[in-house]
């Protein structure tokens, strides 16, 4: 299963999101995160907001869903969905 990563400009965090999105790859090893670009489709787009602002711009790239976190209490909730959404694309795993 596919993951485009869309980080916002971190203008203002309130967490460490890049330490967020590292502990979230290895809740969910079955998944390929990939920085999203708009030349690709992804079967689930993962905006991580630095704040509850949450602004960064997702509009632009092709997923069949959308998760967005902009706080660090949203990581468990976030590797839930996405292990959810693993079994449901691959089964047998």
């Amino acid at each position: 299963m596919k993951c485009g990563v869309r980080f916002c400009g971190g203008c203002n965090p309130n967490y460490e999101r890049g330490q967020a999105f590292r502990d979230i790859q290895a809740c969910c090893p079955g998944i390929d995160f990939a920085n999203a670009t708009e030349e690709d489709s992804y079967d689930i787009l993962l905006v991580i907001g630095g704040c509850s602002s949450c602004c960064a711009s997702y509009e632009q790239f092709k997923a069949e869903k959308i998760l967005k976190m902009w706080d660090i209490s949203h990581k468990d909730r976030i590797c839930r969905e996405l292990n959810h959404r693993l079994q449901l694309h691959c089964p047998t795993k």
